[in-house]
């Protein structure tokens, strides 16, 4: 079975996190962290940085790790690397080929949105990780 390995950003503005829809694909209009593939000879970091300047084009700082996540879905596994992040650009201004949709969303408002199976963990880790800090930063 191929394995993908992909890093995510949950990016936090105004006590808000970004979520994007993907537009594409066989899951089409499910909803994820923003991110992508990690290419041969970089770094996670790395590759999340290039990953959003790509997709949203905006420029990001990676606070920390937050967790990792592994996935098998019936064609492939995923291993995904999951970050803290924060814009250093004012705003995003996605690639709209790629995403339907990016919102800012609350805590309480994630449970509203249908995300893929390997986000649903990353939003539980998000969760866990808001509670032990006390509130979005």
């Amino acid at each position: 079975m191929k394995t993908y390995n992909v890093v995510a950003a949950i990016i936090i503005k105004n006590g808000k996190i970004l979520i994007s829809q993907r537009g594409y694909g066989e899951f089409k209009d499910k909803w994820e962290f923003p991110g992508g593939k990690i290419e041969s000879g970089e770094t996670e970091e790395n590759a999340l940085i290039r990953e959003i300047k790509e997709e949203l084009r905006a420029d990001i700082k990676v606070t920390h790790h937050l967790c990792d996540v592994s996935y098998d879905y019936p064609e492939f596994h995923l291993d995904m690397h999951c970050y803290i992040c924060s814009l250093i650009s004012d705003d995003i201004h996605p690639d709209t080929n790629i995403e339907k949709a990016n919102v800012f969303v609350t805590e309480e408002e994630l449970k509203d949105y249908d995300f893929l199976p390997p986000d649903i963990e990353v939003v539980n880790c998000l969760k866990a990780y808001l509670s032990n800090k006390g509130e979005v930063k």
